[in-house]
């Protein structure tokens, strides 16, 4: 055990065991659902009456009979996916790629509508930039800054707006009418502000989980510190080959059959330890840069750290924040590697000067 274990401990751990089943991506299950997750999936394949949900990425690549409606930084109906009636979207983007036989009430920062992507009804929009190159077969309304019109689109009903128009508006076979009154009436701040309220909803989960960790194993989160702290080239290395072999392996076991509930229950694992890293990762950076100017309190350094994390991943420069936040993540992935290594070789030490002692304490024999 990395520290004395007790049943309030136990306790706790179970605590985490509910935090990862609410933030780890949901396959959709039950006939009627309401989903609060990061990820929230229709798997392909999958048939379900109607979907409610709230989270990071909302994903339909299954079939919905019913209704789905849907609140994210991301809300998808992929080209393998179907929903049977209505679709009520609202998140940073939204996007059709699959078939939708009802209407559609949308919005968005951005509402794009692929090739592939089909609309029974009507389509009802506020966002920032709609992209149309599917089908539309009813009528449409709507409030934007720009609506752009691919040369594959099909608007089969009257089309009223209230935006510049951009492509060939001879798609459109019903009329072409602009309605002022219709307005972005705020739409464009529904994307940022669905992306912040998710950021806000993930920054308290690894605020737990990282006060948890600092808890429960204190010594053994100053030792994945240090690791940051004194070698981080080394500990980016061990987490690039962690992030890159673990997949290896689970794959090399789904080959089997009965390696495939292995497969599987590693691969929670697998995202419950790259979850502590990230968080581990964030920690150990803000604990080095609190240390270079006098400041060395663990709690500080969690809370500025994930705070940190959290503020970049908003900021408007996505390579920049996308390669700091990678960074983060291998140096702390290796970083709890490395400390989880140097536990088990620690154990392994004392439980052979045990047993060697005991043989030196045995008495002779003639």
């Amino acid at each position: 055990m990395l520290e004395q274990w007790s049943p309030k401990r136990g306790l706790v751990v179970v605590l985490v065991v509910l935090i990862v089943c609410g933030t780890v991506p949901i396959p959709v299950a039950a006939q009627t659902d309401g989903q609060t997750g990061g990820t929230v999936v229709v798997e392909e394949g999958e048939t379900v009456d109607s979907l409610e949900a709230f989270g990071g990425t909302v994903v339909v690549s299954g079939t919905v009979t019913g209704d789905v409606s849907a609140v994210g930084g991301d809300v998808r109906v992929e080209e393998t996916g179907e929903v049977g009636g209505d679709l009520e979207a609202a998140g940073g983007s939204v996007t059709i790629a699959g078939t939708v036989d009802g209407d559609v009430d949308a919005a968005a920062g951005s509402l794009t509508i692929t090739e592939s992507g089909t609309v029974g009804g009507t389509l009802v929009a506020g966002a920032g930039v709609v992209t149309i190159s599917g089908t539309l077969d009813g009528d449409a309304e709507i409030g934007a800054d720009t609506i752009q019109l691919g040369d594959e689109a099909q608007v089969a009903g009257d089309l009223r707006y209230d935006a510049t128009i951009e492509g060939d508006t001879d798609v459109v076979e019903g009329e072409l009418e602009e309605d002022p009154a219709l307005g972005v009436d705020g739409a464009p701040m529904i994307g940022p502000l669905a992306s912040w309220v998710f950021a806000a909803y993930v920054l308290a989960a690894n605020l737990l989980v990282g006060a948890l960790l600092l808890a429960l194993f204190p010594r053994f989160s100053s030792g994945v510190a240090g690791h940051v702290a004194g070698e981080p080239l080394r500990s980016g290395l061990v987490g690039i080959g962690v992030l890159l072999g673990i997949p290896i392996v689970l794959i090399a076991l789904a080959i089997s059959v009965v390696g495939i509930p292995l497969s599987l229950f590693g691969g929670l694992l697998f995202a419950l330890v790259l979850w502590i890293g990230f968080v581990y990762g964030w920690f150990a950076v803000a604990a080095w840069l609190l240390s270079l100017v006098g400041l060395g309190n663990r709690w500080l350094a969690l809370v500025v750290g994930l705070v940190a994390g959290v503020v970049l991943s908003q900021l408007p420069v996505p390579v920049i924040g996308e390669v700091i936040s990678l960074f983060v993540l291998l140096v702390g992935l290796g970083a709890f590697a490395r400390a989880l290594f140097g536990h088990w070789r620690r154990g392994r030490k004392r439980e052979s000067s045990r047993r060697t002692g005991a043989r030196t304490d045995r008495p002779a024999t003639e």
